[in-house]
């Protein structure tokens, strides 16, 4: 079955690692009153901005990025509920939350101009643009699950670099979430997610409706929480729906996230990134040798000289984490996360 899937350049060649955590729908998420939650689109990515005071200016900024075939949607909630941790740790803080499309997902699917090649570079470099169109300052914190992981690795590896000119700024820290920093192992996977990039790509690409799809996903024997997650990516189109993704360009993303590495940055971050890597208990992505060589690095400790690498496990949770167990992921971001004020 691998080998046809990767016969063809159509063909949809290998298991997409990211997002049945938006597959079920939003549970045990804490409330949170965010008094800005506004949708924008530039001419490089779309996002939505969270802020709990938009009236006052942000201490600091962290971008979050979804997995393959998700969007910045996905995590809103969780964002919130975190902006608003932060807040009630540090009330000098006024973190600024910003969600982005990566490209080929969500809003971004619809911007033209975001060229091949589509891989982890690509969408690392998307963000830099971003910046510099809006005219921000750069990132203190990214934040990626699954395939968002790696772009936020690829991200503060190109700016420790200086790939994207003079004015770049290192992030302070990333949070890496059940993301295997390596080439991914695919041969200990159920096959469940390479089942629905197939039977995505069978599909005609415009459809009857959202209920159509979902009860279609259903009767093929996916679980109800999946298929919902799925009929969430559809978009009206006339008298009828279509993805709201680009599925052939996304697959060469999942392709460019499965063969990338990213081990030299872990073994020797550089001065001043913290890089804070969330496995999930429960998660099948790992090979025992990979959580070894993450301990190690972890147990390293902080250099003069280099950055820092930390490792957390979050229990009781599968891949999909800001829904497998939020309560969990929150206990272990907010306390660790960047403080922009010094006590």
């Amino acid at each position: 079955m691998a080998a046809s899937l990767r016969a063809s350049s159509s063909s949809l060649r290998s298991r997409l690692l990211s997002s049945p955590a938006s597959w079920s729908p939003w549970r045990l998420l804490l409330s949170s009153s965010v008094h800005s939650d506004a949708a924008h689109q530039t001419e490089t990515l779309a996002f939505h901005e969270i802020q709990l005071s938009p009236e006052k200016p942000p201490t600091a900024t962290a971008f979050v990025l979804h997995g393959l075939l998700g969007s910045g949607r996905n995590w809103r909630t969780f964002s919130r509920t975190l902006a608003s941790q932060l807040r009630d740790r540090s009330p000098a803080d006024e973190w600024k939350m910003v969600l982005v499309d990566l490209r080929n997902h969500g809003s971004s699917a619809r911007i033209k101009g975001l060229s091949p090649p589509h891989d982890m570079s690509s969408a690392a470099k998307d963000l830099a643009d971003l910046v510099k169109a809006r005219g921000w300052t750069w990132p203190d914190v990214v934040v990626g699950h699954s395939m968002g992981g790696k772009v936020a690795l690829d991200f503060a590896e190109s700016c420790s670099r200086g790939d994207y000119g003079e004015s770049a700024a290192l992030p302070k820290q990333l949070w890496v979430l059940d993301s295997v920093p390596g080439e991914v192992q695919i041969d200990n996977s159920d096959g469940e997610v390479e089942r629905v990039l197939q039977t995505l790509a069978s599909l005609p690409s415009s459809l009857p409706s959202r209920k159509w799809v979902v009860d279609h996903m259903v009767s093929l024997g996916f679980s109800k929480s999946l298929s919902d997650w799925i009929g969430s990516n559809l978009k009206k189109d006339n008298e009828h729906v279509t993805w709201a993704f680009d599925l052939q360009a996304a697959t060469d993303m999942f392709n460019s996230y499965r063969d990338r590495s990213y081990w030299g940055l872990l073994e020797n971050p550089p001065k001043g990134l913290e890089i804070s890597i969330v496995q999930a208990e429960l998660s099948d992505r790992w090979h025992p040798e990979d959580v070894q060589r993450l301990e190690a690095l972890s147990r390293r400790g902080s250099r003069p000289d280099a950055g820092k690498v930390s490792l957390h496990v979050l229990p009781n949770s599968g891949h999909w984490v800001h829904v497998d167990n939020p309560k969990g992921l929150l206990e272990i971001m907010a306390p660790n996360f960047l403080s922009t004020v010094q006590n």
